[in-house]
């Protein structure tokens, strides 16, 4: 007889065992499990689209629905219930609507560099040996050279009547630079090119950057904007430009250098920085350019304002890009969402898209450059940019959620400090 019961309770443990097992594994379980404790959403959003549905009841009952639809922004509680039991309260943070002009416009950018910039060493020949000023002097490449015996430096142009004031007089320059976050002094010793009868610095310096993006957004009633979705770099040295000011027009894309694998593509277009001004360029960060629009760029076209999508509302799944690939024309392309990553904190790389349009695919093999910046538009809501390309597959390419793009913009979708750094 104790035996049967010893048996008996073994067999009810196992069965337990079981259970606790298998019951994490099980439907029910997993939809009440992937119920967050807080949500973050817009004031226009239905709280029930964007919560898991448990079981066959009601998915979610506000305490305060009227509340909460009504409201520009705040916190709500939702109380998560099955049949008219409560099982879960989950916190609301409740975002004011915020809708923005999707881009696509192809721009020429140009940016003036914050003093000038360093991009390499050469060697000046003397009458007497072959020396190197700017390396003797510790100038490194990357540098920025930002005042010369105290008067700022802003162009090329004001550096050579310097240096050849301080070689005939025979004497060292103060050089201010800039190095990282760091600023540092130090001399430098013009040397006399014996075939030009110049004196030089043994520095070769770049004061401005240009080139083609795409801009991503506009808001009309601030005028700030945001393009490109990541940082500009100086092709010599591979370092952020840190810009003094900026310059974006219109461009015309005059042909596609179609991509392939281990090649990126690229868009060929013609602007020029006299004509077609659109707006200024005041900031040059790692989700791209930003600055103020001269006017409403709505005037010609039929562009609408959508609402945003944060990035853990994006999914996997069918999307679309709006870029320019001929003339000035804007245009639809189909991608598909392959991967997106909620994120707390900004972060570059938030989605991996692919292009699935054969228009696209034909004209341009998928992803090239230019085409960063390129808005994102998924079930009505613009979701983010594209980045960059996979360079073995020119079909797919990162893109970065709108969202840190909109605060680098100076729209803060939040009111926090949740910052991009």
């Amino acid at each position: 007889m104790k035996k049967r019961i010893a048996a008996l309770r073994i067999a009810i443990g196992l069965c337990l065992l079981a259970l606790l097992v298998a019951a994490p594994l099980t439907q029910p379980v997993q939809s009440f499990l992937s119920i967050p404790k807080t949500l973050t959403l817009f004031s226009n959003n239905d709280p029930s689209d964007a919560l898991p549905v448990f079981g066959d009841g009601k998915a979610v009952e506000a305490l305060d629905q009227e509340a909460f639809r009504g409201q520009s922004g705040g916190k709500q509680d939702l109380v998560y219930t099955v049949g008219s039991i409560p099982v879960k309260k989950v916190a609301v943070n409740v975002l004011p609507d915020i809708r923005i002009i999707p881009g696509g416009h192809s721009v020429g950018v140009k940016l003036h560099t914050l003093g000038v910039l360093v991009v390499g060493h050469h060697q000046v020949r003397t009458a007497q040996e072959t020396v190197s000023p700017g390396e003797d002097a510790a100038i490194y490449t990357g540098d920025i050279l930002l005042e010369i015996d105290e008067q700022e430096i802003h162009n090329m142009e004001e550096v050579a009547p310097l240096i050849e004031k301080a070689g005939k007089a025979g004497k060292p320059i103060s050089i201010k630079v800039k190095r990282g976050s760091q600023t540092l002094t130090t001399e430098l010793n013009p040397a006399l090119d014996d075939k030009d009868k110049q004196y030089r610095m043994g520095l070769y310096i770049r004061d401005s950057a240009a080139g083609i993006g795409t801009m991503t957004f506009y808001d009309p009633q601030s005028k700030n904007y945001g393009a490109l979705g990541h940082v500009i770099s100086d092709m010599d040295t591979q370092k952020p430009i840190e810009i003094h000011d900026g310059t974006i027009v219109r461009s015309n894309v005059t042909s596609i250098q179609k991509g392939n694998n281990g090649k990126p593509g690229e868009k060929l277009a013609e602007f020029s920085m006299n004509r077609n001004h659109i707006g200024t360029i005041t900031k040059n960060s790692p989700f791209g350019i930003f600055g103020k629009l001269d006017s409403d760029m709505r005037q010609n076209e039929e562009a609408k304002a959508l609402p945003i999508a944060l990035s853990e509302e994006v999914k996997k799944g069918p999307a679309i890009i709006r870029t320019v690939v001929d003339g000035e024309k804007i245009e639809e392309f189909d991608v598909e969402i392959v991967n997106s990553v909620p994120q707390d904190h900004p972060a570059t790389k938030g989605m991996i898209i692919k292009v699935t349009d054969k228009r696209l695919l034909a004209k341009t093999g998928g992803i090239v450059q230019g085409m960063s910046g390129s808005p994102i538009i998924q079930d009505g809501k613009l979701i983010g940019a594209v980045t960059h390309v996979f360079v073995n597959d020119p079909t797919s390419g990162y893109g970065v959620h709108i969202e840190w793009m909109l605060q680098e913009a100076g729209i803060d979708i939040y009111k926090t400090d949740k910052k991009a750094s």
